[in-house]
């Protein structure tokens, strides 16, 4: 049971970290540059799957990945544009243009046959699963491998479903799916929020650790499950508003310890 002044704490840090002044210095800025669900889906997966490290240099990697899509994402995917692009380009440190080939081959396949991702997660009936992130990453797995002579590529989409924290593709999930109108976008209804689980990080996880909402040292699956379950017994319709705590709490522990 959290206490009411850890409860208090997020409470009051999640509403001030989840304000229109939050996109400009986040990768979610990037999906908020589109209108057609398809390009903002497809900016979304793609900008979240090379969101890790330092959020600056993570921005402007985003920045120069959509420009080589001409901005212009769905056309440029259907297009084949990627393939012109040569394999040992740097995108975004140990992410080159032979893995967002990779995806883009599979990701083509899942739009040529259902038209949009969220139509292709309905398909796949992720509302039905009880962890729908690990569900919509197996199948994007499974058409991405198809797409590649069944090779997987764990630098697109993490392989190891039964540890993975699946962080980045969580959050790309609160972007699409979380509908406060604020900073995350809310554009599919394939899921409701109450059904998101929280993107774990290094700095988030040593937040929830800190404040004793989980005990676990490991920044894995399980954890995001323990720790989601503790957030949903304090906002059952909406657990991940606190991960604007979380992130914010952590933020603000580095910067005065640095």
């Amino acid at each position: 049971m959290v206490s009411k002044d850890i409860k208090d704490l997020l409470d009051s840090e999640a509403k001030r970290i989840n304000s229109p002044e939050f996109i400009a210095d986040d990768p979610v800025q990037f999906a908020h540059r589109f209108s057609d669900l398809r390009d903002i889906e497809i900016a979304s997966l793609l900008c979240a799957s090379i969101a890790w490290g330092n959020r600056k240099m993570i921005c402007r990697d985003c920045n120069k990945m959509l420009a080589l899509m001409d901005n212009d994402p769905y056309a440029y995917m259907m297009d084949k544009g990627y393939e012109e692009l040569p394999d040992e380009l740097n995108i975004h440190r140990t992410f080159f243009a032979r893995n967002f080939k990779h995806f883009l081959r599979g990701l083509r396949d899942i739009y040529s046959a259902c038209g949009s991702l969220q139509d292709f997660a309905r398909k796949q009936e992720i509302q039905h699963s009880t962890h729908p992130a690990w569900k919509l990453v197996e199948s994007i797995n499974a058409a991405l491998a198809d797409a590649n002579s069944g090779k997987g590529d764990s630098r697109c989409l993490p392989l190891n479903m039964d540890t993975t924290a699946l962080k980045r593709v969580n959050m790309a999930l609160r972007w699409l799916v979380r509908n406060d109108g604020i900073v995350d976008l809310g554009v599919w209804d394939v899921i409701k929020p109450s059904q998101l689980y929280i993107p774990l990080d290094v700095h988030v996880g040593n937040v929830a650790r800190s404040l004793e909402l989980v005990d676990r040292k490991a920044n894995d699956r399980k954890t995001v499950e323990q720790l989601t379950a503790i957030l949903r017994e304090m906002r059952p319709e909406d657990p991940v508003f606190y991960d604007f705590a979380l992130f914010g709490i952590g933020m603000e522990s580095k910067s005065s310890n640095s």
